[in-house]
């Protein structure tokens, strides 16, 4: 098959699925070249400024200039001039100066390539969190309410993916919960311990604006300063190489890649309730479950979110090695690596977590189901129950649990045998030995005396540590979140 042309036809190109399929335009947006560019400008903007203010001789009139064409970029030149320089800062350096003549002189004075580059990732990467903490929010918020719903539905536990204790239906959502709330902490704690790289030179020691203001060492600090707030941030890092160290990037993925866990964690045992006929995620009227089955269900969002949460933990694997391999004060041996990673992971954790949010909000509880097998259990459960009721009306606890051993196993054997159901009640029913407690089965049978306190510990969670977690992001939850451009 012969190759197309990739500029005639667009489809003849690669282009990754987290964007063309998957990601929210707004993540798209955020890590898209017009929002890298549009970034660099407002940066050469904000330097210039700052420098304007503290003496360099700038005009208002250059000023003016730079700040009318921030987003008048003449994107073919730029690769035009790359092309031609293999350099894509000094490339933008001259589009931006072509569409500003006036201010050419003083676009990108005293600065280094990583003002541009390192400040801008620092800027995307917050405004990626910042996306991320309003749908993770959502996410939490969903399930609360679902778990407090179903806070005193009893259901089989399992450890070891074997019949364990009843719990209930919202208390093990409460346990996904609680590992979001810990993911919730932490993204806001990274995004919170960003910093701007600020203008720091080339070997990050400021020396070019140490000359620049003639050994003012207060105004080269208030340079900082002053460019560090109008990208937002509070502070900058007091030292870097030509870069912001790396070990930054691992902190920022070592936090996507512990939700990505998270969200595999949920939508495995979501996929396994499936199997089990009790909890199923939303299925459309017209979904087709398979094209060969047509009575099939399948729990296909939950299987897309531990897809992409596996890529999602792997790429904090990146970082760490890149930070390993960077000598002195700095290699280049980062970049294209961090094109990449940096890029995928926010994407990626977009996706899981629009798609987890569509999912809590459609979870449906099969409570039938739920009880059929409880009831399936419970029997074996329920005989230490049985015992203490026997003692109690005058019996012998070692000729009780004789009886009940030889009763279990024949009911076992029933059930593992014969595929039949499990019979064990019937047959205590039927032993005149058990004759003072028979009018009491039903009651030592309620699943609910069997779950513990675990509707008041839903209650109590969902109260002191759920729902106020939430409340830092709740002015994001309730539109789309402003992006910095």
């Amino acid at each position: 098959m012969a190759t197309p042309c990739a500029e005639e036809d667009p489809l003849a190109r690669y282009r990754s699925p987290l964007v063309s399929r998957y990601a929210s335009a707004e993540m798209g947006f955020n890590f898209s070249e017009r929002k890298k560019f549009g970034t660099w400008r407002r940066l050469w903007l904000y330097l210039a400024q700052a420098e304007k203010s503290l003496g360099l001789p700038i005009t208002d009139e250059q000023i003016k200039e730079m700040e009318a064409n921030l987003d008048n970029i003449d994107f073919k030149m730029a690769a035009e001039e790359e092309k031609k320089l293999r350099h894509d800062v000094m490339a933008h350096v001259h589009t931006f100066a072509h569409c500003c003549p006036k201010a050419a002189a003083i676009i990108h004075l005293g600065a280094t390539s990583c003002y541009v580059g390192d400040n801008t990732d620092l800027i995307v990467l917050r405004d990626g969190f910042n996306l991320l903490l309003p749908k993770l929010a959502r996410v939490i918020s969903r399930l609360a309410d679902f778990a407090e719903t179903h806070a005193d539905l009893p259901t089989l536990g399992f450890t070891h993916y074997q019949p364990a204790q009843l719990t209930t239906v919202g208390k093990r959502c409460c346990l996904w919960i609680q590992d979001l709330c810990m993911d919730l902490q932490n993204l806001e704690r990274a995004r919170d311990d960003l910093r701007l790289r600020g203008v720091k030179g080339t070997t990050g020691t400021q020396a070019s604006f140490l000359q620049l203001f003639e050994g003012d060492h207060s105004k080269v600090e208030e340079l900082d300063r002053l460019v560090t707030a109008k990208a937002g941030f509070k502070r900058s890092y007091m030292v870097t190489g030509q870069t912001y160290s790396r070990k930054v990037d691992i902190e920022v993925l070592s936090v996507l890649a512990s939700l990505g866990a998270s969200v595999h964690k949920i939508c495995t045992d979501i996929r396994l309730l499936a199997n089990l006929k009790e909890i199923e995620e939303p299925f459309e009227k017209d979904q087709i479950g398979s094209s060969a089955m047509p009575y099939k269900r399948n729990p296909m969002r939950s299987e897309r979110c531990c897809s992409l949460a596996r890529h999602l933990m792997t790429l904090v694997l990146d970082p760490l090695q890149t930070a390993s391999v960077q000598w002195f004060e700095r290699t280049l041996d980062d970049s294209a690596n961090r094109r990449v990673c940096l890029a995928e992971a926010f994407l990626t954790a977009d996706i899981i977590l629009s798609t987890l949010q569509n999912i809590s909000e459609g979870l449906v509880v099969y409570p039938k189901v739920i009880d059929r097998r409880i009831r399936q259990e419970l029997p074996f459960m329920a005989t230490e129950n049985i015992i203490m009721a026997m003692v109690k009306a005058g019996g012998n606890q070692q000729d009780c649990h004789e009886k009940i051993r030889v009763l279990s196993q024949q009911a076992a054997a029933v059930v593992k045998q014969e595929g039949g159901d499990n019979d064990f009640i019937a047959r205590v029913r039927a032993d005149p030995y058990f004759s003072p407690i028979h009018e009491h089965l039903d009651s030592l049978l309620d699943p609910s005396s069997f779950t513990g306190r675990a509707p008041q510990q839903v209650a109590k969670f969902l109260k002191e540590e759920a729902r106020p977690a939430l409340i830092p992001c709740q002015s994001m939850m309730g539109g789309k979140i402003e992006l910095t451009l």
